[in-house]
């Protein structure tokens, strides 16, 4: 193969079923942070007759994410990205959420500008509780920090994140992530674009991925009661969106977000929402 693809996040639900449909035409390079998950998903492609590698990679250290690019370009030009790496609101307090979610995207997102040619395409991915913050409640004049001082904005967004009432920091800080990925992703696109390349992001619903079956405990059981399709999404699901949003064939899609929910947003009303909320 001359082109190679790199997929963050390579060992979860989500990158490795993106990975298998990848790497149908694209060598693959899983980044991800434990090196025993790495091997075993690697064994795992090459048994679906899929060329992958793995590598180490701290999406929030900015010269890991610069290794990782350049060991997939020694295997064929790097035509695709797929940044599904990220934490949920269980799995960190708001300083980690917004390190790994926001700060990290920007070092992926800068990496993969460097490297862009025509028909490079990069997909981010949000989440649908980016859709679900409210427009007033998104520190816009923060999130253009990203483009001159991503630590700055990294610490803004951890600011405000902490001004949330009781234990609602994470919750909070999960948020101004995701909806900091739709519109970065969306501000990048010109930058891309005058390399002839694409960025875009794409916004899950409830998967049903080791993150996702975390975050029942949280309420994304009673979410999907409120969704269009009552039931979670599957990663074989998510993947078939992720990968084509990579490939060259949606060629004019760029600077904009996709929800893929079943629904949920569609069904979320305000009694709803207020439901949630009285049942803890």
């Amino acid at each position: 193969m001359d082109q190679s693809a790199i997929i963050t996040g390579g060992t979860g639900g989500m990158g490795l079923a993106t990975a298998a449909i990848l790497g149908r035409d694209h060598r693959i390079l899983l980044a991800d942070l434990d090196d025993a998950r790495l091997a075993d998903a690697v064994d795992r492609l090459a048994a679906l007759g899929v060329e992958a590698d793995g590598a180490v990679c701290d999406i929030t250290d900015r010269g890991s994410v610069d290794a990782a690019f350049a060991r997939a370009q020694t295997s064929g030009r790097l035509r695709a990205v797929v940044h599904t790496a990220g934490v949920s609101p269980l799995m960190g307090d708001a300083e980690k959420i917004v390190r790994i979610n926001a700060l990290g995207t920007v070092h992926v997102t800068e990496a993969a500008l460097s490297v862009a040619a025509p028909g490079s395409a990069l997909v981010n991915v949000s989440s649908i509780a980016g859709h679900l913050l409210p427009s007033f409640l998104r520190p816009v004049p923060a999130f253009r920090w990203a483009t001159t001082d991503p630590e700055r904005m990294g610490s803004a967004l951890t600011r405000i994140a902490t001004l949330a009432p009781g234990r609602g920091a994470p919750g909070a800080a999960y948020s101004l992530s995701k909806a900091f990925v739709i519109w970065y992703s969306e501000y990048m696109a010109a930058a891309f674009g005058e390399k002839d390349a694409r960025v875009l992001s794409v916004s899950p619903g409830s998967f049903d991925t080791e993150m996702g079956r975390l975050e029942k405990k949280s309420g994304s059981e009673r979410m999907v009661g409120l969704a269009a399709l009552k039931r979670f999404g599957t990663p074989e699901e998510i993947a078939e969106l992720l990968s084509f949003c990579a490939s060259e064939k949606p060629g004019y899609l760029t600077g904009t977000d996709i929800l893929c929910d079943g629904g949920n947003k569609a069904g979320l009303t305000l009694a709803g929402m207020l439901s949630m909320a009285r049942r803890g």
